[in-house]
């Protein structure tokens, strides 16, 4: 007998085939709305029709952000998402991860198509990315002739700089014709020796902007030797141009902005650097003067004169300091001479001979210093203050001999 399977394991099987099946994950729907119902939880159902069909939807509250419009009965649309079975009721519907109007929505996907292959091919890398010139003074310009952008280009140029100069060429923007005639401007404009090139328009729906995303476009950008500066749409747009150029700017008259410097600025910069050089000339000759000034010194203080000087005042000076050390110990000498002087004539026998003391000698000289020298009859010498008197002794006298 063969197998009999639940409602729910049907559902359940039938759900996991859908969900093995890689074309039903990731897949483009397009229709036209109905039913759209916005529930309190923020999920949004709806369903999805056209002459042929019908096919239930739902975007759940968490992908919202993929849905930049309110949708209406009635829009045409095109929806990304994955087909899956609800269980419970048995039915299949789409899960909704983006939702875009229909004729945006094609463009959007060839867009993130062009993108990935262009990105493969290196146009985007950053090292491809050419400098812009800081004092450009020749910007190239390649817009419509009659547009918002080039006005605004115009105004901000005179604004800030009035001696840049502008080559425009005028150029289709959209249409049929448009990506090939933004070609010919930019490669026109790059052989002319510019500083800068300006490609770009005013905002505009996605079929408007759709020529600044045309790969001979990019190819173009990518090309040029001359550095672009994007500047297509709004602020919020992004075209191909954007992601090739060296530089994007959110809208034409930022583009001015940066492509042509200020002039009143720059020459502000110049009379404060003006200022700022003439203080350091004055630092600087006024540092170098006291540096001359000390290396003279320098000079001056340890020349062969100047150095012979000093030495000859050295000498003087140990000079003056041996002749006074000479005369203090002179004198100290002096001093005790004269002490000694007196000493010594204290102890001198003449000194003693002139306070009536006589000085006695025999014949021979020797001086008699005891009467046991001496005897009777001997010659003696005596000496006093005023002469010498020559004696002979008559007596004798001392404590041993009695006489």
């Amino acid at each position: 007998m063969a197998s009999i399977y639940t409602v729910g394991q049907v559902n359940n099987y039938i759900k996991r085939m859908f969900n093995q099946d890689f074309a039903l994950n990731n897949i483009y729907i397009k229709g036209e709305v109905s039913n759209c119902k916005y529930h309190t939880s923020g999920h949004i159902y709806f369903t999805l029709k056209d002459r042929t069909g019908v096919i239930s939807a739902i975007m759940f509250a968490g992908n919202r952000s993929g849905l930049k419009f309110k949708m209406e009965e009635g829009q045409k649309v095109v929806v990304l998402g994955s087909v899956s079975v609800y269980e419970r009721d048995g039915k299949y519907q789409i899960y909704a991860k983006e939702i875009i109007l229909e004729g945006a929505g094609l463009l959007y996907q060839r867009f993130e198509q062009l993108k990935v292959e262009l990105e493969e091919m290196g146009l985007f890398d950053p090292m491809y990315k050419k400098p812009i010139p800081r004092y450009a003074t020749r910007i190239g310009i390649c817009t419509a002739q009659t547009g918002a952008a080039i006005q605004d280009i115009i105004n901000i140029t005179t604004r800030r700089n009035p001696y840049v100069q502008l080559y425009l060429y005028p150029c289709l923007v959209q249409g049929a014709d448009a990506a090939k005639d933004i070609v010919n401007g930019i490669r026109c404009l790059d052989s002319m020796n510019l500083d800068t090139i300006i490609v770009g328009r005013g905002g505009g729906s996605i079929e408007d902007l759709w020529a600044f995303n045309e790969k001979i476009v990019a190819e173009a950008i990518f090309n040029c030797n001359t550095p672009i500066i994007s500047a297509v749409g709004h602020e919020t747009d992004t075209t191909i141009a954007d992601y090739v150029s060296d530089r994007r700017a959110p809208t034409p008259s930022a583009a001015a902005e940066l492509a042509v410097f200020d002039y009143m600025e720059f020459e502000n910069k110049l009379q404060n650097y003006r200022k700022m050089l003439t203080t350091y000339e004055k630092h600087f000759i006024e540092k170098y003067k006291l540096l001359t000034k000390n290396l003279e010194n320098s000079i001056q203080m340890y020349s062969p004169k100047n150095m012979l000087l000093t030495r000859k005042q050295y000498i003087s000076d140990l000079q003056m300091h041996l002749t006074d050390c000479f005369h203090t110990i002179l004198d100290s000498r002096k001093h005790m001479l004269q002490i000694y002087a007196v000493r010594l004539n204290g102890l001198s026998p003449l000194n003693k001979i002139s306070k009536g003391f006589a000085y006695v000698a025999n014949d021979s000289g020797e001086s008699i210093k005891t009467v046991e020298q001496l005897k009777k009859g001997d010659n003696i010498n005596l000496t006093i203050s005023d002469g010498k008197i020559k004696a002979s002794v008559l007596e004798v006298q001392g404590e041993n001999n009695g006489e």
